[in-house]
């Protein structure tokens, strides 16, 4: 089964044309991967693919990307590749390559010089996001997609088992990153995206990232770590640790966070609307009186990023749907003490659930 087949190209330009859109205009990211599978490099010379409703696609690249662009899969989506030399202007090859009028749908992380130029080349048309398309699309995986995020969990859950041979008293935080994400990338990641080492009141810190500071015995260490696999697609993990005995106000706390992670997991299956998940974590952890210390919603999809639709948050009234993949991600937070965060990437399946990260979820003492 392919991971990039060319349907998606027509799939795109049939939900393009129900959208009212004219055509859509993706720049380097995971939208321009998802549709040809092109891991374009963001660069200021101007890399574009314009998917008209209807019609032949064309993905526009500087001359010294044409080799890379022709040797990735988009050559066989049906995309035809043209090229611009340094120093001309590769504007005209929009006009060229759009069929008809109409608004035309920008992809969302475009950068801001291009979509200026974008809007002086073309005059009158209005200027939307092409999420509004490609959102639904990307949010409902393929069973190929699932199975490339199941690798990526498996990958992570193995750095994770090994977390014994780096996490140990005296150690930086910045030392233990450093052996993670020599791991990361031994256990088959082609990139490490992030690794945060957050130990004792640094762990309150949702984003904390890592620092100097040294790991005490006794206190708790969020381990919070992804990469993305040569395939583009992700992976997301998170367990906290602790060397020798936590101080049994973080125990109290985190067994209110195992209850509510496991529970949110649960309540994942079709139908269910993305804030009931959410709900069902939040709920909890208020009735254990640390409603106010989660800070953040309850997860994230992932697949060719880190964070995309759907977000498992209040508000969201999405219903879940086989194929969809996401995070869930309770946290407790007390500022000046400690924190405590379980991740899982799950996937809704037609009759529930599965848990891509397969490891246990408990306290992990060290």
């Amino acid at each position: 089964m392919l991971l990039f087949p060319p349907q998606r190209v027509r799939d795109a330009q049939a939900a393009t044309a129900a959208a009212g859109l004219g055509a859509l205009l993706l720049s380097p990211g995971a939208d321009l991967r998802y549709l040809t599978g092109y891991d374009a490099h963001q660069l200021e010379r101007l890399t574009l693919l314009v998917l008209p409703a209807e019609g032949e696609p064309t993905l526009i690249v500087p001359t010294l990307e044409r080799p890379a662009a022709e040797a990735s899969p988009a050559s066989a989506t049906g995309v035809r590749i043209v090229d611009h030399p340094d120093g001309t202007d590769p504007y005209p090859l929009v006009r060229q390559a759009l069929n008809g009028a109409g608004p035309v749908g920008l992809a969302n992380r475009m950068w801001a010089e291009h979509v200026l130029a974008l809007r002086a080349a073309l005059p009158g048309r209005e200027q939307r996001l092409a999420s509004d398309v490609l959102s639904p699309l990307r949010m409902r995986k393929s069973a190929a997609e699932v199975d490339a995020l199941r690798a990526a969990g498996a990958a992570i859950d193995a750095v994770h088992r090994s977390m014994g041979d780096w996490l140990r008293p005296g150690r930086t935080e910045a030392e233990v990153a450093a052996d993670i994400a020599a791991a990361i990338l031994d256990a088959g990641h082609a990139t490490v995206e992030f690794t945060i080492v957050a130990s004792g009141p640094n762990g309150a810190s949702p984003h904390h990232g890592t620092s100097d500071r040294k790991i005490a015995e006794g206190e708790p260490v969020v381990v919070d770590i992804g990469g993305a696999m040569p395939d583009g697609y992700c992976s997301d993990s998170t367990r906290v640790y602790v060397v020798g005995t936590p101080p049994a106000e973080f125990t109290r706390a985190y067994d209110a966070l195992y209850a509510a992670q496991r529970a949110a997991v649960a309540a994942v299956r079709p139908g269910v609307p993305a804030e009931a998940v959410d709900a069902v974590a939040r709920d909890l952890l208020t009735e254990h009186g640390y409603g106010e210390r989660f800070l953040h919603r309850t997860g994230h999809g992932i697949g060719l990023d880190g964070h995309e639709e759907p977000y498992i948050v209040a508000g969201n009234e999405q219903p879940l749907e086989p194929g969809m993949a996401f995070s869930i991600e309770p946290g407790v937070y007390l500022a000046g003490r400690f924190g405590a965060r379980i991740e899982d990437i799950v996937v809704c399946t037609a009759d529930g659930v599965e848990r891509l990260n397969t490891i246990p979820t408990e306290l992990v003492q060290l």
